[in-house]
């Protein structure tokens, strides 16, 4: 984790330093850097619940997933793109979960930094990926000091146009990442009836302009069940997991099941 902070803290919205391990802000708010090397900026007044985030479970699953490889053309994408706008500048995760993807973005010439709110996977991303920063914070009040960073991503995770726009410097990019129509379109025929396409409609985001917009779309094959249950248990599709369908897909043999992303780039206005 780099000394030079640009931690915001909290609870007063004053510049955090680190000193012997320490966050502390003008008013002495103080936060301890974790011995896995991250900070928990998420004081316990602003959490919803005891454990806020994807629960270790589906941090696991996703944590094994994903290293499986079934996801690596997005991440090849993301860092082609990454590369096409800027060369050199400070990189934002916003909702970095384990930080498969953050850690694609460090190279010599970026900082790169991760939050979530789930403690479960931060401390995963920090033991794993020290050459990154990482934190615990809400998406809707992240702890970074204005104008930051050249580049902020979000994948999967809640948009907060006013605090990425606080975040990123004049003429930023901000790149998100959501379902395509056809999504896990196979895993949605097995756990619903009549199942739906994604709402896939431009989203129009205050103080950005939509530069690029793209779609990735490709086809998993899964060789034996156990890889499927995987998937499944690192979605929001776990919660509505039946005993019919997990014995469905353990002895689903060769599941094919096709990914469908929309990539967008904005650039601050």
């Amino acid at each position: 984790m780099t000394n030079n902070s640009q931690y915001r803290c909290p609870i007063c919205q004053q510049a955090l330093t680190l000193d012997n391990k320490s966050f502390r802000c003008a008013n002495n708010h103080s936060f301890d850097q974790a011995k896995e090397g991250y900070v928990n900026l998420l004081p316990v007044q602003h959490k919803h619940s005891k454990d806020p985030g994807d629960n270790k479970e589906m941090v696991t699953a996703r944590r094994t997933f994903l290293e499986s490889g079934y996801y690596q053309p997005l991440r090849d994408r993301l860092i082609e793109l990454k590369n096409q706008y800027i060369a050199t500048g400070n990189i934002l995760d916003a909702g970095c979960g384990e930080g498969y993807y953050t850690n694609a973005h460090k190279t010599d010439k970026h900082q790169v930094y991760g939050v979530d709110i789930a403690k479960n996977a931060v401390k995963i991303a920090a033991k794993k990926y020290q050459q990154c920063n990482f934190s615990v914070g809400s998406i809707a009040q992240l702890p970074f000091v204005d104008g930051f960073f050249d580049w902020l991503f979000s994948i999967y995770a809640p948009i907060k146009t006013e605090e990425f726009s606080r975040l990123l410097q004049n003429e930023g990019y901000l790149l998100t990442v959501t379902p395509g129509a056809k999504h896990l379109w196979e895993l949605k025929q097995m756990i619903y009836q009549t199942p739906k396409y994604h709402n896939i409609e431009k989203q129009q985001l205050d103080g950005f302009e939509l530069l690029k917009e793209e779609n990735l779309n490709y086809e998993m094959n899964f060789e034996h069940g156990e890889q499927a249950l995987t998937l499944l248990a690192m979605t929001p599709f776990a919660f509505k997991t039946s005993e019919q369908l997990t014995n469905a897909l353990k002895q689903a043999n060769d599941f094919k099941c096709q990914v469908d992303f929309m990539v967008r780039i904005y650039k601050k206005a």
